[in-house]
This record gives C-alpha cells, structure tokens and sequence, in this order.
C-alpha cells in the first residue's frame, strides 16, 4: 500500500511539474479514444438502422385474380412450415390497392387511381417475413420452383415475375452492411495502435526526463517495482482522465445530434440501446486503462533496463 500511495503522489508530482506533457498526453489519449467511440457507436446505430431496414425485407408472392382461395390457404400453410420463415400474411386486392394509395401518396398516384373507373388491377399476394433477411434469395428460388404456387402465381409463364423481393437493393444492402462493419474493426483496431503508441511515447519522454532521480533510486537499493510504480501510475491516470473526457464528449454528443436525426428523418430509428452505450463507455475505460498499464510497462522495460 505504501509503494501505491507512493507511486499516485509521485504521478500527481509529475502532473505538476511536467504539466504541458501530460497536457498533450491526455489530449491525444482523449482524441485516440473519442474517435474510437464515435467510431464503434456509429458502426452500432448503422447497425440498427440496417437492421431494421433488414427486418422490412419480405417476399411478395403475386397470385392470380382466379385463383382457388381453397389452393391459397393450402400454399400459405405449406409455406408457414418452411425454414427461415416466420410469418405469412395473405394481402387481398382491396388491401394491395388501399396500400399502394398510402404509400404513393402524391397527386399523380390519386389520378392514376381514379382512371381505373373502379377497376383493381392490383394482385392480391402472399407477404412473406423472414427469419434470416440474408437468406431471402434462397427462400425466393424455393418458392419459384414450387408447384404448387406455379399454378396460382400471376403470371405462369415466368412464376420469377410473380415473386418479388427487391433483389438487387437487398443486395446492395448487405454488401454495404459488410463493409461497414469490417472498415470500423480496422479503423477502431488502427487508433487503438495509434493510443498505444503515444501513451508508450509519452512515458518513455518522463522516463528520459527523470533518469538521474532513476539511477538514485537504482543506488539506494530502491526495486524495480518501487522505480517502475510511478511511470505506471502516471500512465494510468493519463489514460483514465482521456477516457473520462472522451465519455463525457460522447454522451453531451449523442445527446444533441439523436434528436435533430429523428427530428429531420422521421422514417427512422437512430437511438442506441442503453445497454450498447453503456457497454462502449465501459469498453473505452477499461481499454485506456489497459493502454495506459502496458503502454507504460513496455516502456520501462524497453528503455530503464532495470
């Protein structure tokens, strides 16, 4: 306990005297872990946003004006029972048409509507609703080949026209999913080097800057232990005060750009699981305090040689 108290106040010392160093340090540790932050909050909310788009994704199966209501039950049945699929809703013409009013809501949608002389040529479907949205190609093929929705399906002649899923923007969007998520590993794994780095740096500037109380410290019999407690409590302080600021920095963040987001695009869901922040800020404390620790261990031993 002595060797503790004795390595905080000689740390506290240090901040003192050396206070424009200790200054730059925590800045950069501060910077190094806010955009870390930034970056790992912002990979969770494209996250959730891709996931809910993700759980938009169904399958709509077109079925003909004719067909038997007794073959429509059996097929959404069958269907029900497949793999990778959680629900299936029969959609009828009136329910397409009102839908399509909704969603088209513009003054060319109404005149189109009202050209129709009370006509519907909108197809009743089956919506599909997947467990897996990045199998959906799968589930689409195993529907195209069934027979039994070939003989119902809007268009016989080519059943793949009857099943629609919005392939190519799927697609896209999962291709983009994928990118985004390995780009923040990288850039996240990148600054965590980078504070690294400038934490080992700035210990081995105290270290080179104390090196005559070192070596009276070395000829009084101090152990190594004692000499390295210090540096290894400055580092941690360091990385403690950044990670702290770079909370703060993130929470007041959040705070004021969530509401602007879903104040201008309504459509969407921007806030994060409180448990997801949580988790980050944990994250951001215990990896400055594990950057701090070793980032100064590394440097006694690379450059005390105790």
């Amino acid at each position: 306990m002595l060797n503790i108290g004795y390595s905080l106040r000689e740390a506290l010392r240090h901040f003192r005297r050396n206070w424009s160093t200790v200054f730059g340090a925590i800045v950069t540790i501060f910077l190094s872990l806010f955009i870390i932050g930034v970056f790992v909050l912002g990979s969770a909310m494209i996250t959730n946003l891709v996931g809910n788009v993700e759980d938009r994704v169904t399958i709509q199966a077109f079925l003909a004006d004719g067909a038997d209501q007794a073959a429509v039950d059996a097929l959404k049945a069958k269907v029900e029972t497949w793999s990778n699929v959680e629900s299936v809703r029969y959609k009828s013409k009136d329910e397409a048409l009102q839908e399509y009013k909704e969603t088209m809501s513009n003054r060319n949608a109404a005149d189109a509507v009202a050209a129709l002389d009370g006509e519907n040529p909108v197809p009743a479907s089956l919506v599909i609703k997947l467990d897996d949205p990045q199998l959906v190609e799968t589930t689409a093929n195993n529907l195209i080949a069934d027979p039994e929705f070939a003989a119902i399906a809007d268009d016989p002649d080519d059943v793949s026209a009857s099943v629609q899923y919005g392939r190519e923007t799927v697609e896209r969007l999962f291709s983009v999913t994928n990118y985004i998520r390995v780009g923040a590993l990288v850039l996240v794994g990148l600054l965590t080097f980078v504070s690294f780095v400038f934490i080992n740096n700035t210990i081995r500037l105290a270290i080179s800057a104390r090196r005559r109380e070192i070596a009276i410290e070395r000829l009084v019999g101090a152990s190594n232990s004692f000499i390295r407690g210090p540096f290894v409590a400055e580092g941690v302080l360091e990385a403690l005060i950044g990670s702290l600021l770079a909370i703060a920095a993130l929470h007041f963040g959040l705070g004021a750009l969530i509401p602007r987001l879903e104040n201008s695009l309504q459509f969407l869901s921007f806030s994060l699981p409180t448990r997801v922040v949580l988790e980050t800020y944990a994250g951001l404390v215990l990896g400055g305090l594990v950057l701090g620790t070793f980032g100064s261990i590394i440097a006694m031993r690379r450059y005390l040689r105790v």
